[in-house]
């Protein structure tokens, strides 16, 4: 194995909920269901206003390719359809239901299907009919990721077991209590995209999920690999370089290496859509940080809130000066308990003063901390720059700025303090905005 250039070892705090079970979390008395939870298309209403809905249900879908539907996750009346706060967005056209207390099933679901006798085209058509997108955080549809142009042979298919993001511990747990649903999922997965060679990637600070799904795997041709602990292990450039040497060109993806990786509560979505034909309305959720009383890892419908997630650990220990959606190094920091739990909510933390660097930001010193760590090979600080000058052009075309992952790096090891990656972040969307433009004028 090739480790990568870069990297950084902060403090894991994993130790909240590393040892705590998945733990259903209560019906929520109404859920708010956002349209945007993916990458692509937006999805449009197919219920309205006053409409009885049952779990599993669909009430909103887009006829485009790279989307993804959206499905009710509990069972009751649309209340509304209306706009609400939106955890990465700010906001966003939701649909809020409210609960009957019933929880009931829409008809037909759940079944038991013998997926081994579905062929890929089959299999996929699920996947996609099941809303099932990217749920590390990049809420990339699946069915879209799993059918690669012709020209692009896949020979591997990587598990992303990393989980590197400081806090979070979902998809460990679920490594622990759920190997038999990876496995089937990994199996569907190899299936559709037709590959025969397979690996999991897990850090080595997980030991106990190594061995649990080695047991799982025995006697395939799924190998389950322990990394060297080093963050950002869990991002897919860096988990096929550790695994197959393969390095992703500049503005490439992984099917340009032959590769394509999925997360691990993307796999038991998968495992649930084929063999029990159960859309994606929950999720494993991992609630954590200092300032709350009872940290979990939660079972929560799509479209629940983060203010129940809060309830079911037991309110706050202490005054949260800071709360995310994901984990510290890459999560959205949030303004509201209000916003819902996505398809891509992987944490939520409650973070105290204690766990939170206010020092000021200050001028770059050129000290190259960042270049060091910058698992890219990029040059952070002069993008940050040129993001802070608004010469946006100039980082995409001179500096790779689209390369960068946002992966927070850099900002962990800068000593002035500089949000690199909020530059970084607005320099790529002034170019998409940019584009988008230029588009508008050609097709004009």
């Amino acid at each position: 194995m090739k480790s990568f250039h870069g990297g950084v070892h902060p403090n894991d705090s994993k130790k909240y909920t590393a040892a705590k079970p998945v733990e259903p979390a209560p019906l929520p008395e109404k859920v708010i269901i956002p349209l945007r939870q993916h990458i692509g298309a937006p999805v449009s209403p197919i219920v309205k206003k006053g409409d009885t809905v049952k779990k599993g249900q669909m009430i909103a879908t887009s006829d485009a390719f790279v989307s993804g539907n959206v499905h009710a996750s509990i069972s009751g009346t649309v209340a509304e359809i209306a706009d609400y706060p939106h955890s990465v967005f700010g906001s966003c056209m939701s649909i809020v239901i409210e609960s009957d207390g019933l929880d009931t099933w829409a008809e037909g679901i759940p079944l038991q299907r013998q997926w081994e006798k579905l062929d890929s085209k089959e299999l996929s058509k699920i996947i996609r009919e099941a809303g099932i997108v990217g749920m590390g955080g990049a809420t990339f549809p699946t069915h879209v990721k799993l059918a690669p142009p012709p020209d692009k042979k896949i020979d591997t298919f990587i598990l992303n077991g990393s989980e590197c993001e400081p806090f979070l511990t979902a998809d460990y747990r679920a490594m622990l209590e759920y190997p038999e649903r990876i496995a089937t999922g990994v199996k569907i997965t190899m299936k559709v995209l037709g590959v025969n060679t397979g690996y999991v990637g897990i850090e080595d600070n997980k030991p106990d999920a190594v061995k649990v799904l080695q047991e799982a795997f025995n006697g395939t041709q799924v190998k389950v690999i322990a990394l060297p602990t080093k963050y950002p292990q869990g991002a897919e450039k860096m988990l096929i370089k550790a695994l197959t040497g393969r390095e992703v060109p500049s503005g490439g993806l992984p099917m340009d290496v032959g590769t394509v990786v999925q997360n691990v509560g993307t796999i038991i979505a998968i495992s649930d859509a084929v063999t029990k034909g159960i859309p994606l309305i929950e999720r494993v959720v991992t609630v954590s940080g200092s300032a709350v009383k009872e940290p979990k890892n939660l079972l929560m419908r799509i479209g629940a809130t983060f203010a129940d997630a809060l309830n079911h650990c037991g309110g706050l220990s202490s005054q949260p000066v800071k709360i995310i959606n994901g984990g510290p190094m890459m999560g959205f920091a949030q303004s509201t308990m209000d916003v819902p739990v996505i398809k891509g909510t992987s944490g939520i933390l409650f973070l105290s003063k204690k766990d939170v660097n206010y020092r000021k930001e200050s001028p770059c010193i050129h000290c190259g901390r960042c270049l060091e760590a910058c698992p890219m090979g990029l040059n952070p600080s002069i993008l940050s720059i040129l993001g802070e000058r608004q010469l946006y052009q100039e980082a995409k075309e001179e500096y790779n700025l689209l390369d960068c992952m946002e992966c927070g790096s850099c900002v962990y090891v800068c000593p002035a303090k500089r949000n690199i990656v909020q530059y970084i972040r607005y320099a790529k969307a002034q170019n998409a905005t940019q584009a988008q433009k230029e588009k508008a004028k050609v097709a004009v």
